[in-house]
């Protein structure tokens, strides 16, 4: 079976609907572990959980950005333009969705779309490729939906992710949004999201 024709989500519809709404749970709630339970099987370098959440949020009017992990591999464009119609960009800042596998190597969020100061939910949504997730430790979180505050793990990230962060939380209300996806989980960042300490 050609690349492009690898097995999408098994119910578009219903699976497409449950990982949004696990999606937009993440980001009211920051710090959560939302279950995606993805069986994806898409060409590499795309990780489940990347396709889960693209096959979801994405269609023909949102531009994807992707890594030049990704980029590498003409299938996983193929892929993600046969199940979502969404068109490829080269150019970070015309992306509505940018996935990136290596979170490491990711570039400034600066050269996304920030969205306008009158318009900021016009911004480009990141979405980090990351092996491990979890609550029991990592960045200590504030901010709207966290009762007081949370803790996040995810790696791998850049070592300077907290700086990287607090630059992006210094535009608000312009910024971008992160989802960390693992294989099976996801996690949220949105820019109203503090990172005040390390546990």
């Amino acid at each position: 079976m050609p690349d492009a024709l690898a097995r999408g989500l098994p119910d578009p519809v219903f699976d497409a609907q449950r990982v949004f709404r696990v999606v937009m749970n993440a980001l009211a709630r920051p710090g959560s572990l939302g279950l995606l339970s993805s069986d994806l099987e898409p060409p590499s370098p795309l990780t489940p959980g990347l396709a889960a959440i693209a096959l979801s949020l994405c269609d023909q009017v949102t531009p994807v950005w992707l890594d030049p992990t990704l980029a590498r591999s003409p299938a996983v464009a193929d892929y993600l333009r046969f199940h979502t119609g969404a068109p490829i960009t080269a150019a970070p800042s015309e992306a509505a969705f940018a996935l990136v596998a290596d979170p490491v190597g990711c570039p400034p969020f600066d050269n996304f779309a920030l969205g306008p100061q009158d318009y900021p939910d016009r911004s480009t949504a990141m979405v980090l490729a990351v092996e491990e997730l979890s609550t029991e430790g990592g960045f200590i979180l504030q901010g709207p939906g966290i009762a007081r505050q949370a803790t996040l793990g995810a790696a791998p990230l850049a070592e300077n992710f907290a700086q990287v962060w607090a630059d992006n939380r210094a535009c608000f209300p312009r910024g971008v949004d992160l989802l960390l996806a693992a294989r099976h989980t996801v996690a949220a960042l949105p820019r109203s999201t503090r990172i005040v300490g390390r546990r």
